[in-house]
């Protein structure tokens, strides 16, 4: 019996680690996109050429900037293309096919796998229990070359997730809640082992969410233990799910258990992803624009709860929708939710970051307010200095467009 974070370790090098070891190992997956691709790339190519040791466990995915809002944006892409056409590259993804961490989750990211990105956001591979964790440019260049990399092995924690959500309570929430509890930043050098009670009551978009935002913790990965929910997924994405030998145990420095059902909508108020109230705190504040995507919330479930609210009417704020892949834009569609959205005034794209880096497809004036279902609220995050950004779930953001201010979304459902 073990923690799961001292099973990955064990399986990947064949033995047991101690928390605070230095160890080296071949990743499973690397990948990096078009804002951080550049710098990959001309770091390699500093190191004597783009050599990549195994071209079948690169991805890369155009998403940041993406479709290209300028030419500088343009002739970075234009330079990644032809490195991967160099390499032969046969899991990249281009314009329109999503944000790289959607895209690695739904087609790559496997239990106990050991995942490297060129972005701090690939923890949300830990959805489906693998070891994933975000590097610099330099990092992964090296990684790319040689073959290896090396990690300190994190103290092991546990976080147990009970009960069933109630209404307008998701995954957001519970990552907030989190926040609430170890703040910005407080689980660095700790790797987050969660438990679900009742697998099918906190499904892999919830998921996705929490294990996303663990950036936000600071945790060096955080990571789902599989459950029926995880093989119930990748059986539907991927056809077939591997199963893990894992027999829970171990010893966890710290635990914490999240109540489901005494959860309510929270918000992360301007301007830190710590500072978070519940929504009725902060009910009533004016909102200029809505963006209900990236690869935190732009899941089939985020784009299904945001068309529930809006089919009651034409948005008062500006709305911005956009799914975080291809996959998900088509399933929307087909569901009629896309129908819903254009119907209430949003503007509807796919498979981009966009307004979430204040990159292009939303960004804010100055004294402007969002709401956001992103996973940052800093100064100037999504464009002026002076603008606020609240975090909030995907019910939250599609009430604050409908009435043009930040309102429980409860009383919809």
């Amino acid at each position: 019996m073990s923690t799961w974070t001292e099973y990955v370790f064990a399986r990947k090098l064949g033995r047991a680690p101690s928390p605070g070891d230095v160890v080296e190992l071949v990743p499973d997956l690397v990948g990096f996109h078009d804002l951080t691709g550049y710098h990959v790339l001309e770091m390699m190519e500093k190191m004597g050429g783009v050599e990549v040791f195994d071209k079948d466990k690169l991805v890369v995915a155009f998403d940041h900037l993406s479709p290209a809002p300028t030419v500088r944006a343009a002739e970075i892409q234009v330079y990644i293309r032809r490195h991967v056409r160099a390499i032969g590259l046969k899991n990249f993804h281009d314009v329109g096919e999503g944000i790289m961490h959607q895209i690695i989750l739904e087609k790559y990211a496997l239990p106990a796998h050991f995942i490297f990105g060129a972005d701090s956001h690939t923890n949300t591979a830990g959805a489906v229990g693998a070891f994933a964790q975000g590097m610099g440019a330099t990092d992964i260049a090296a990684m790319l070359k040689i073959g290896r990399t090396w990690l300190v092995v994190p103290q092991p924690i546990k976080i147990e997730i009970r009960g069933e959500p109630p209404a307008a309570v998701t995954g957001k929430d519970v990552v907030l809640h989190l926040l609430s509890v170890y703040k910005a930043e407080g689980l660095n050098g700790y790797s987050a082992d969660v438990y679900v009670e009742r697998p099918s009551a906190f499904p892999m978009d919830y998921r996705a969410t929490v294990a996303n935002m663990s950036t936000e913790l600071g945790a060096d990965a955080m990571m789902f233990v599989p459950d029926s929910e995880t093989y119930a997924y990748l059986e539907k994405t991927r056809g077939a799910a591997p199963r893990v030998d894992f027999v829970p145990g171990g010893k966890y420095i710290d635990e914490y258990t999240v109540e489901l059902d005494r959860l309510e909508p929270l918000v992360a108020a301007p301007h830190s992803v710590d500072n978070v109230k519940s929504v009725r705190e902060v009910e009533g504040v004016e909102v200029d624009q809505v963006f209900i995507g990236s690869c935190t919330n732009g899941r089939l479930s985020d784009i299904e709860a945001a068309a529930r609210i809006l089919k009651r009417g034409r948005a008062k704020a500006r709305c911005i929708a956009i799914p975080a892949s291809y996959s998900v834009f088509r399933q929307a569609l087909e569901a009629g939710y896309i129908d819903v959205l254009t119907k209430a005034g949003c503007v509807v794209t796919y498979g981009t970051c966009g307004p979430c880096i204040g990159g292009h497809f939303g960004v804010l004036g100055p004294g402007e307010t969002a709401v956001s279902t992103s996973n940052r609220n800093f100064v100037g995050r999504m464009g002026a200095n002076d603008s606020k950004v609240y975090l909030a779930n995907a019910y939250t953001a599609a009430a604050a467009a409908l009435e043009g201010r930040i309102v429980d979304p409860r009383k919809y459902l």
